[in-house]
């Protein structure tokens, strides 16, 4: 979405995940770091509230 100067988007599956740049390439690389850092305090926070009782196991969407 293009407001004036600036592109406007967000991550629709990822609450949070949102930005603003003056190009849409600089916008894609920010929502991309923005989901990413997102997911990735979950995955901290998780982690911490599990404590060592759990079973990491990786999956690919």
């Amino acid at each position: 979405m293009v407001t004036g100067d600036w592109w406007l988007g967000w991550v629709a599956e990822i609450p949070g995940a949102n930005a603003q740049e003056k190009t849409k390439e600089d916008l894609v690389i920010s929502l991309r770091e923005a989901a990413r850092d997102i997911l990735e305090l979950h995955c901290m926070e998780a982690r911490k509230e599990a404590r060592n009782d759990f079973e990491e196991i990786a999956l690919m969407i």
